[in-house]
């Protein structure tokens, strides 16, 4: 398989795991997200679709030239395994936060998600500068999530 089919698969494996991310926030977000209180910097609804979409797509990228080196570089096996186990953390938040309604528990959850961002991104580099860079806006935009789940979670408690 060439370079560009495993970055096209993987990105479409990241916007499969967006969507199944989505189901669980849409049970929420027009309903039990509009009633509780948010802090001043909380972003427009709107805001989140687009910038999730493009973080997914450089994810997938990012993992597509990661996958591309099997076999060139070490370190490729665990960079995947820590970039599958990141994505999964990914779709849980979205299933604490807006499924369960629970800011605390996902609060928890996001920042072992931040630190296995962190780890991919540092894993990625090892095999693909590119690649690594390519998650930085992730880290950055979770970093922001983060500070916007504790914020929440603290108006709320």
């Amino acid at each position: 398989m060439g370079k560009y089919t495993k970055i096209l698969v993987m990105v479409a494996t990241c916007l499969a795991a967006a969507y199944l991310g989505s189901i669980a926030t849409q049970s929420s977000v027009d309903t039990w997200y509009k009633t509780i209180e948010k802090p001043v910097f909380n972003p427009p609804s709107w805001i989140f679709a687009p910038v999730w979409t493009l973080l997914y797509i450089m994810m997938g990228a990012a993992a597509g030239l990661v996958w591309h080196r099997t076999g060139r570089r070490e370190g490729v096996q665990r960079a995947l395994i820590l970039f599958a186990i990141q994505l999964a953390l990914n779709n849980l938040w979205s299933f604490l936060f807006f499924g369960l309604q629970n800011p605390f528990l996902a609060l928890i959850e996001i920042i072992l998600l931040w630190l296995l961002i962190y780890e991919t991104m540092l894993a990625f580099r090892r095999v693909s500068t590119l690649a690594g860079r390519l998650l930085i806006p992730y880290l950055l935009w979770v970093s922001f999530a983060t500070v916007l789940n504790g914020s929440i979670w603290w108006l709320n408690r």
